[in-house]
């Protein structure tokens, strides 16, 4: 489970020292456990990367603000915290590996534009966290006539 993974990580951070690491494993166990309780049940992993890619969401934002008031520092601290949560997600699809995916579902349904909806809705299914949601649009998008 990741999550077991997760906590076994921090200890590791907490013994050598490395405050950045322990920070942002904290904050993803605090999110997991927030998530937990709201459920009223434990995660499924599948719902612990989707909480690992809503912080990523929320830090590349913080990036992006950062970068355009000029706070390095702070920009620089929030791509370290990223690149620690990205460890934690299962290996991205690349393109051509997601357009068969696309391909598939559309010529399963024998999609046009107007079942947008569906198609993405099974093909984020299939990738079960393996691409961005952005990215699953875009080639959804360029594939469905």
């Amino acid at each position: 489970m990741i999550l077991e993974k997760v906590k076994s990580d921090l200890k590791i951070a907490m013994k050598t020292g490395d405050k950045v690491k322990v920070s942002v494993l904290r904050m993803l166990i605090s999110a997991t456990k927030n998530r937990e309780i709201e459920l009223k049940r434990p995660l499924e992993d599948e719902e612990t990367i989707s909480s690992i890619r809503s912080q990523i969401k929320q830090l590349k934002e913080s990036y992006e603000q950062f970068k355009r008031g000029k706070r390095e520092d702070l920009a620089e601290k929030a791509l370290l915290e990223i690149n620690i949560l990205k460890t934690y997600l299962p290996p991205e699809l690349d393109d051509k590996e997601l357009e068969e995916i696309v391909k598939a579902v559309i010529s399963e349904f024998g999609a046009t534009k107007k079942d947008f909806g569906r198609v993405m809705k099974e093909v984020i299914s299939r990738v079960s966290g393996r691409a961005e949601g952005k990215r699953i649009n875009e080639i959804v998008r360029q594939h469905l006539h």
